[in-house]
């Protein structure tokens, strides 16, 4: 089992910018990807952006492409989303999650940390 701990959100301006790191603990070696999800109130569960562990091969979801940037450092056993030029629907609680093995969906997920946008 992998253990996640989110740190980084607050509250900043539109256009302004964040850091969400997700340290990672227990069997790190085993972790094929990390991700991160986000929900808002009301709202199902969203797809954020993803990174292979191994080899930092990444994906976004349509609505970040271009302004987050999902990032790992291997030797810390720890993962970044760095956003940037965040809007007002960006606002929502953003969890990182993380496969081990062969798992095919994520089985270990952070407690979440809360992102607020002010207009």
């Amino acid at each position: 089992q992998v253990q996640l701990v989110e740190s980084g959100g607050g509250l900043v301006q539109a256009g302004g910018s964040l850091r969400l790191s997700c340290a990672a603990s227990g069997r790190t070696l085993s972790m094929s990807a990390m991700g991160w999800v986000r929900q808002a109130p009301g709202k199902e569960r969203e797809f954020v952006a993803r990174i292979a562990w191994n080899v930092a091969t990444t994906y976004y979801a349509d609505s970040v492409k271009g302004r987050f940037t999902i990032s790992r450092d291997y030797a810390k056993n720890t993962g970044y989303l760095q956003m940037n030029s965040l809007k007002p629907e960006d606002p929502a609680v953003y969890y990182c999650a993380a496969r081990t093995g062969g798992q095919s969906s994520y089985g270990s997920w952070g407690q979440g940390t809360q992102v607020t946008v002010s207009s």
